[in-house]
């Protein structure tokens, strides 16, 4: 573990913020793209579009979105063993801008190319966030040593950043889509990509001195004097158990929560009405939602954490409230499927939208940062880049599922799969509440709560 203490700002090092610029603008060409990838597909070719069915868009969306959730096992990997992950983040960065600016290729340059170039971006964007996204996290909990107790609110400070990218991300692009077409989205995206790639390049050296550049393994063996493999311990496996088991909640709350970029974008974009006074609101602009809500209410959550001290939940517990707040937000869509009464034709609220989205942040900050925190507190330094690409593994498998889901629409309505939903995630939530002590038990001291959930099993045991 590195420190890097001589260099604060605002009581975190400098690094912290260099990383958070950098995941920012990362974020920023991600979601820029994420908010009218399927309003592209589904839109007819007179208008730029493909003109792909409903039930098309939303099977490549989940495909897609699964792919840059599984990518960063193998980049962790890479990053750990051979490249460190600096090079990793770089290399990846590069990769995705090249794969924003060729989805921006006019057909005037492609002609009959174009769908091939539409696959050839997505596959350069999925490569290079698998080598960008695991690593850029885990250099976060690098900056700190072992125990620090500023880690999790580092990780909500760097979670802002993703969210503060997000939100830019849905306006300015959903604008330039509406004023100039689908590819200037694209196009936004790509810029964002080279202003983190100059912010990194420019800064990393002075700000994270060498963090990141020696991959993890080799610095555990140059460290420890021992070159071969070293065996997991018990400690080792039970914490390891603890991000698996924890992993398959991640995928129950993030089929959920990754409607949004799907079937509830097309909800917003065909069945509600998004008329303001005499301004029609973008559907994209619905995306933007999300990362308000965490802009606002992500230092609540922070100072409530802290001023409840000893109180404050274990992570298992702050993962079931997530579920809990997913169900809620499921049940406003219920109550804005009800409103349509079976009529596909009727145009719904936006407030139940705006609802979900608040409930379903609420969610979100119960569960992402404090998810990101865990896998650096738990995680052996050998398989720090790599578990957090497990991590990110059970969003893949999540993505994927939210695909399937919301292509069925059409056969099931949007009744049932709001409430079913709703209903998974309340009996997941409540599940893995009844579970919580023994994951803490198994977490053998990584938060403050495993010494009084020691006590309780050892009793049971």
């Amino acid at each position: 573990m590195h420190s890097n203490s001589q260099k604060t700002w605002f009581g975190h090092p400098k690094g912290l913020f260099l990383l958070f610029s950098t995941e920012l603008w990362e974020r920023f060409s991600y979601y820029s793209m994420r908010a009218i990838l399927v309003l592209y597909l589904t839109d007819q070719t007179i208008n730029g579009g493909l003109g792909w069915t409903t039930e098309q868009a939303l099977n490549l969306y989940g495909i897609y979105t699964g792919l840059v959730y599984l990518t960063p096992v193998f980049g962790g990997y890479i990053a750990d063993n051979f490249l460190g992950q600096r090079r990793s983040i770089m290399i990846g960065g590069a990769l995705m801008a090249a794969g924003q600016f060729t989805l921006a290729m006019p057909e005037s340059i492609v002609g009959d190319m174009n769908l091939f170039s539409f696959y050839a971006g997505l596959a350069l964007l999925i490569a290079g966030n698998g080598l960008f996204k695991p690593n850029i996290s885990t250099m976060v909990g690098e900056l700190y040593e072992d125990g620090d107790n500023r880690r999790d609110g580092a990780f909500t400070i760097f979670y802002m950043g993703i969210n503060l990218g997000s939100l830019m991300a849905a306006v300015i692009s959903g604008f330039a889509a509406e004023m100039f077409g689908w590819k200037a989205g694209f196009v936004c995206g790509g810029i964002g990509m080279l202003l983190s790639l100059v912010i990194q390049f420019g800064f990393a050296r002075s700000l994270l001195g060498e963090i990141g550049i020696e991959p993890a393994a080799k610095r555990q063996a140059r460290v420890t004097g021992k070159k071969e493999k070293q065996p997991l311990t018990k400690i080792e496996r039970d914490r390891l158990k603890v991000i698996l088991i924890m992993s398959l909640f991640v995928i129950v709350f993030w089929a959920g929560f990754e409607q949004a970029g799907g079937l509830m974008n097309i909800y917003s974009q065909e069945y509600t009405d998004r008329m303001l006074g005499s301004f029609e609101i973008p559907a994209a602009w619905f995306q933007s939602l999300n990362p308000f809500f965490i802009i606002l209410l992500a230092p609540v959550l922070a100072v409530m954490w802290r001023r409840m001290g000893a109180a404050e939940p274990s992570s298992p517990v702050k993962f079931a409230m997530a579920l809990v707040f997913l169900a809620l937000g499921f049940l406003c869509m219920v109550g804005a499927a009800l409103e349509q009464g079976g009529d596909m034709a009727v145009k719904t609220s936006m407030w139940w939208l705006v609802g979900a989205f608040f409930f379903h942040t609420l969610g979100e900050l119960c569960l992402s940062p404090i998810g990101l925190s865990l896998i650096t507190k738990l995680a052996p330094l050998r398989l720090a880049s790599v578990m957090m690409g497990i991590w990110f593994c059970a969003n893949a498998v999540a993505n994927y599922v939210a695909g399937i889901i919301g292509s069925h629409i059409g056969n099931a309505g949007p009744l049932a799969i709001f409430a079913g939903i709703a209903i998974t995630a309340f009996l997941a939530g409540l599940l893995l509440l009844i579970f919580a002590n023994r994951l803490i038990y198994w977490m053998h001291g990584a938060e403050g709560q495993s010494e009084k959930a020691n006590t309780l099993n050892t009793a049971t045991a």
